[in-house]
C-alpha cells in the first residue's frame, strides 16, 4: 500500500515506540578502550592531540582500569612505550618488557577485565617501522619470528587475546601456530585483517611515539582504494586462524567492514581510530557540532555496518551516555 496508507513516519512520533523498532543498537559489551602505558611512576602524560587520552604509567594505568570497569568497559586494548627500543622489536619479547608487566599488575587487581593486547613493533624499534628493516623496507619473514616471540609473552603474562597489527603476511598462522605449542590453544587471535595506510593515524602516532623515521607504510598496510584486495586479506587471516578479523580505520570503511560481515559471517571488529576521535573532539570543542550527538551516530553508523566490536576511545563517554539513557 502506498501512502496515504503507509505513513512510515507512524513508528516515529512516540519514543517508546521509536526505541522498540529501531533497528541498530550500541551495547556497553560491544567496546574496547585503548590505553596506553609507559615507563615511570605517577606519570600521566596528557596526548595533546587526543584530548582525555594520556601515557600512563602502569600504577595509574591500573587505576584508571578500575575507573573502566567501573563505568560499565570491560575490554582494553594495550599499547606499550619502552623505556628503549631496538631495531627489531624484540625489546617488547619478554616478561620484563612493558605490556606484558602491565599485564600482570592489572590482573593482579582487577578480576573482570578483559586485556586485548597489541602486536606489533612499530613502538619499539628505532626507526619506526613494524618490523626488521632489511635493504630498506619491512622483510616479512624475518618479522614473524618477532611477532611470534612478542605473542607468546604477552599470552604467558596473563593477555586475554592478541591482537597484531602489523600486517605481515602469514603473521596469524605463526601466532597461532607458537601460541598452540605452549599451551595457550584457548586463547584467541583478533587480527587486524584489512588495516589501511590512512591518514586518520596521526594522533596514535604522538600517543604511542610510533611515527616511521623513514619513508612510510604502503608496502605492507593496504591501499585505500582497495576493497576485494581487503576480503582477500581477511580470508587469509580467517583460514590461518583467525577468531575475530578487524577492519581500521572504520569511519572511512564502513563498506569495507558490511563486505567483511556479510561475505564471512565472522565476528568482526572495528578501529575507530584516533584521527576518527580527534576531529570530532577539535570541532566539539569548537561548538561546530554537538559532540555527544555525532559520537553516538558515528558509533551507531558502525555497528549497523556489521560491526561486532567497537575499539574506541569514546569507550566511557559513550557507556556513561547509555547508562543515562537506561536509568
Amino acid at each position: 500500500m502506498n501512502f496515504p496508507q503507509t505513513r512510515l513516519r507512524r513508528m516515529r512520533y512516540n519514543t517508546i515506540l521509536r526505541n522498540m523498532v529501531s533497528e541498530t543498537k550500541v551495547s556497553v559489551d560491544d567496546l574496547i578502550l585503548p590505553l596506553f602505558v609507559c615507563p615511570g611512576k605517577g606519570v600521566r602524560k596528557p596526548i595533546s592531540s587526543m584530548p582525555g587520552n594520556y601515557q600512563l604509567s602502569i600504577d595509574l594505568l591500573v587505576e584508571e582500569c578500575k575507573k573502566t570497569v567501573a563505568a560499565g568497559v570491560k575490554a582494553v586494548l594495550l599499547f606499550g612505550i619502552p623505556e628503549s627500543k631496538d631495531e627489531t622489536g624484540e625489546v617488547a619479547c619478554s616478561l620484563d618488557s612493558i605490556v606484558q608487566k602491565a599485564i600482570i599488575a592489572i590482573k593482579k587487581e582487577i578480576q573482570d577485565i578483559f586485556i586485548v593486547a597489541d602486536v606489533c613493533n612499530c613502538e619499539y624499534t628505532t626507526h619506526g617501522h613494524c618490523g626488521t628493516i632489511v635493504d630498506g623496507d619491512v622483510d616479512n619473514d624475518l618479522t614473524l619470528k618477532t611477532l611470534a616471540a612478542q605473542s607468546l609473552s604477552l599470552a604467558q603474562a596473563g593477555a586475554d587475546m592478541i591482537a597484531p597489527s602489523d600486517m605481515m603476511d602469514g603473521r596469524v598462522a605463526a601466532i597461532r601456530e607458537i601460541l598452540d605449542l605452549n599451551g595457550f590453544e584457548k586463547t584467541p587471535i583478533m587480527s587486524y585483517s584489512a588495516k589501511y595506510a590512512s591518514g586518520f593515524y596521526g594522533p596514535f602516532r604522538e600517543a604511542a611515539e610510533s611515527a616511521p623515521k623513514f619513508g612510510n607504510r604502503s608496502t605492507y598496510q593496504m591501499n585505500p582504494a582497495n576493497s576485494n584486495e581487503a576480503m582477500r586479506e581477511i580470508e587469509q587471516d580467517i583460514v590461518e586462524g583467525a577468531d575475530i578479523v578487524m577492519v581500521k580505520p572504520a569511519l572511512s570503511y564502513l563498506d569495507i567492514i558490511y563486505r567483511a560481515k556479510h561475505e564471512f559471517n565472522m565476528p568482526v571488529a572495528a578501529y575507530n581510530v584516533s584521527g576518527e576521535f580527534s576531529m570530532v573532539k577539535a570541532a566539539g570543542a569548537n561548538n561546530w557540532i554537538d559532540e555527544k550527538r555525532v559520537m553516538m551516530e558515528i558509533i551507531t553508523s558502525i555497528k549497523r555496518a556489521g560491526a561486532d566490536i567497537i575499539i574506541t576511545y569514546h569507550a566511557v563517554e559513550i557507556a556513561n551516555i547509555l547508562k543515562e539513557q537506561n536509568a
